[in-house]
Formats: C-alpha cells, sequence, structure tokens
C-alpha cells in the first residue's frame, strides 16, 4: 500500500531517506521535510508492506530550469529508496507512478530525476522506468 505521507509520517520518512542520503542524520531529514509537507509544491510517498514502511519517494515542483525540460514547473524525483529485501517486486516503479501521478495533477508535462554519476543501480532503474538521459556533468569547486 502507498500512501501520502502527512506530518505524522514525518520520521518514517526521514528513516528511510537516511538510508539513502547517507551523509544526513534521520533529525536532519525530518527538519527538511517538515516545510515541505507544509507546502503544496512537494509530495512524500510511503510504501508499506505488512503495516511497516519499506520504501518511500520525494517530489517536488521545480520552477528553475531543470535540465533537458521546456516547460515549467516541472514534477522532479528528488529521491526515492525501497529497503533491500523488497527491491525488484515493483515497490519502486509504484512509487514513482504515485509521484508522476501528483505532479501531473499539478499540471506539469514533464517530469525530471538525477543520479549520481557512479550510482549504476539508479540509473538502470531510471532507464527501465523510461526516463531518457538528457545530460552528463562534472562538477567543480575552488577555494578562495
Amino acid at each position: 500500500m502507498i500512501r501520502c505521507a502527512d506530518i505524522n509520517d514525518l520520521y518514517a520518512a526521514a528513516e528511510l531517506a537516511a538510508l539513502l542520503w547517507r551523509g544526513s542524520t534521520t533529525e536532519e531529514l525530518a527538519d527538511e521535510f517538515r516545510p515541505l509537507l507544509a507546502t503544496g509544491r512537494a509530495r512524500i510517498f510511503l510504501q508499506y508492506e505488512g503495516g511497516v514502511p519499506i520504501g518511500f519517494a520525494q517530489c517536488q515542483l521545480r520552477h528553475d530550469y531543470v535540465e533537458g525540460t521546456d516547460t515549467s514547473p516541472v514534477g522532479y524525483l528528488e529521491g526515492i529508496f525501497v529497503r533491500e529485501g523488497y527491491r525488484r517486486r515493483g515497490y519502486g516503479r509504484a512509487l514513482l507512478s504515485a509521484c508522476e501521478s501528483w505532479a501531473r495533477a499539478q499540471g506539469c508535462q514533464e517530469f525530471a530525476s538525477d543520479c549520481e554519476i557512479d550510482n549504476a543501480g539508479s540509473f538502470r532503474f531510471h532507464q527501465a522506468a523510461g526516463f531518457a538521459e538528457a545530460n552528463r556533468i562534472i562538477c567543480f569547486t575552488k577555494r578562495l
């Protein structure tokens, strides 16, 4: 079962997100998600099995330029994660579908996402889900 998260689901979503974004704590992610849940510009969907949250997807509207798109706003998949042991059962696709349906209902004509250049699993998921690669970039920084 997929459910659109509300404030009561904040920590369940943040705990799953911390497994995806390992550099962030559950508390940091809960603080980041709290205002997102309060606006209409983002959604977090939770996948449950047997009453236990086993996956999440965060999507939002982007009004800035999104690489490879021509319209605005664009629905954007900010993150998606399914626990080990539950993968390859269609949960990721179902979560993505919930995000796409929400974006479509917000008037979006396009949906986008990204992944790290070395994340082969995410790359394969995006390709299998019908995404087309728009561009590859290498980002640089320099201390002044």
